[in-house]
């Protein structure tokens, strides 16, 4: 597609029921530009997607993309795919390439190898070759491989993966289709690290059209965006450069709004305060009537409210614990007769920040439940040291958030010590409002569930904490407070995570599991020798 300007926006608005998302948006992008779309949690930055996809009509405004455009996006829609072979799901992201191979197989496979068969089989050949077809499988291993699903897999039916492999694959479908339009809504919250670096590298050198992506990892954003687009204030502005570039400059238009508003309320009160002195005056009533329909006509400028709100996590422990917090030797666990890792050995000491990382599947989560006497280990032992008093952040939500209740029924039963008005104020620092507290927990969003267990946590008398992916729902602003707190907590840290920013805030220490099941143990992320 021989085009610039790829999509046209005008005059966009869109709603959710009675809250506005965004109005009167006007933009153009371009090709071979990479675009990070970013905001808070339910300022609409997936509904723009969908509007960019036609699968939502906006409240008004119009969305102009050249009809021979390709768009692709990860469709999460795995549950058509279960009993399909995985690399074949891969090539239907190309669904002319692909009915051709089919066709082409039942062809060859069948009885008739008549006249009109042959020239048929002719007019296929030359579909596929245009279409790259005779590297098609070849390209969907390098898909495959580069977002951790092992060769050994490509032949299997996509059942036999769990469900954040299932989006992997579904996302080597989306950038097999080779678009000129990708949309990616939060493409790295189902892949490790080193999934990301690839996804990464290869969206950056090997990706030619126009991308526009979702996401609150802050490295990836700045390693891979041209551009970024603000969903704040009702609006979708743009601006140019990394991340931290543009919350400065946010941060000083923001200031700038403020002055001029000051500026002008200033400005009216002195002219008021000359009607209401001089109104009655012979000699100055027709000044103080003129400065009168002044007054009128000036207008102050309106400043909405941010959709960002940051939380506040104030960690505190409960009392010191020993020096030595824990010995780990030799420690090895199997999991349905795959090795997780094996000869597992470390000590951690007090006041430690050690972020545990690797591949999804090596046995993070897994270790840390063995450390917290939830799995016992296959080999191996592990000591917990003289006062340590532990609290746990567990990944999957629905391990605590399983049954009924109201935010503040349930914060009451498990921080059983606290009173009421504690429970409060601490759902309060999480964002959680007034009428917040009376939701039902199971209807509760990522970030929502991830700040309540947050609040959790907050309430405990610990003085070491296991996070398990604590960021994964979180949006950018809750990120950067948990890593804030979590800089300045007093006690110690072990944490899985797989954003590289959040780990560089914190932690200094890394254990990184490699694919060969030992342990690299570093200060930090650069000094980690990748394969």
């Amino acid at each position: 597609v021989d085009t610039k300007s790829m999509i046209s926006i005008n005059q966009l608005s869109m709603a959710y029921g009675e809250k506005l998302l965004f109005y009167d948006v006007n933009l153009i992008l371009t090709d071979q530009t990479r675009y990070a779309l970013v905001g808070a949690n339910g300022s609409g930055k997936s509904t723009f997607l969908q509007l960019l996809m036609g699968t939502q009509d906006p409240v008004a405004g119009t969305i102009s993309i050249p009809k021979a455009a390709s768009i692709g996006w990860l469709k999460q829609d795995q549950f058509r795919y279960e009993n399909t072979r995985i690399s074949d799901i891969v090539l239907q992201g190309k669904p002319v390439l692909w009915q051709a191979m089919q066709e082409k197989d039942k062809l060859l496979n069948s009885d008739h190898s008549n006249q009109k068969n042959i020239n048929r089989l002719g007019k296929l050949e030359d579909e596929i070759a245009r279409l790259n077809g005779y590297s098609a499988y070849a390209l969907a291993a390098k898909l495959l491989m580069g977002l951790g699903i092992s060769l050994e897999y490509h032949e299997k039916p996509l059942t036999t993966l769990s469900g954040g492999f299932k989006l992997r694959v579904l996302l080597a479908q989306a950038l097999f289709q080779e678009p000129d339009i990708l949309l990616l809504d939060e493409p790295t919250n189902h892949l490790d690290f080193i999934s990301i670096l690839w996804l990464e590298k290869y969206l950056k050198n090997e990706f030619t059209g126009l991308l526009l992506f979702i996401s609150h990892d802050v490295a990836f954003i700045n390693r891979l965006a041209d551009s970024l687009l603000d969903v704040d204030y009702a609006e979708i502005r743009p601006y140019s450069g990394n991340y931290a570039k543009f919350l400065a400059e946010k941060k000083l238009i923001a200031e700038q709004k403020l002055q001029e508003k000051r500026s002008a309320e200033l400005k009216i009160a002195t002219m008021q305060s000359f009607v209401d002195k001089y109104r009655a005056s012979a000699a100055r009533a027709k000044l103080a009537q003129s400065r009168l329909k002044m007054i009128t006509k000036m207008e102050i400028p309106d400043i909405k409210q941010s959709s960002r709100l940051s939380p506040s996590f104030p960690f505190k422990i409960i009392r010191p614990s020993g020096k030595h917090i824990l010995r780990v030797k030799d420690l090895a666990k199997n999991f349905q007769q795959k090795k997780l890792f094996q000869q597992l050995s470390f000590e951690v000491k007090r006041g430690e920040k050690i972020a545990i990382i690797g591949e999804n599947g090596i046995g993070k989560s897994t270790l840390l439940k063995i450390l917290l006497g939830y799995i016992h280990p296959d080999q191996g032992h592990y000591e917990w040291g003289y006062e340590t008093h532990l609290s746990y952040f567990s990944q999957d939500h629905h391990d605590l958030l399983n049954k009924n209740s109201s935010v503040l029924a349930w914060l009451e039963n498990q921080a059983s010590g606290a009173n009421e008005q504690l429970i409060r104020k601490t759902l309060a620092q999480v964002l959680f409002n007034k009428d917040d507290v009376a939701k039902d927990i199971l209807s509760l969003s990522g970030g929502e569930a991830a700040r309540l267990l947050l609040a959790k946590i907050l309430l405990e008398p610990s003085n070491v904490l296991l996070l398990d992916e604590p960021t994964n729902h979180l949006d950018i602003e809750s990120t950067a407070a948990l890593a804030d707190a979590l800089r300045c907590y007093p006690g110690t840290l072990l944490f899985v995570s797989h954003d590289r920013d959040f780990i560089s805030q914190i932690a200094n220490r890394i254990l990184f599991i490699s694919r060969e099941k030992k342990l690299q143990d570093v200060k930090q992320l650069d000094a980690l020798v990748l394969n």
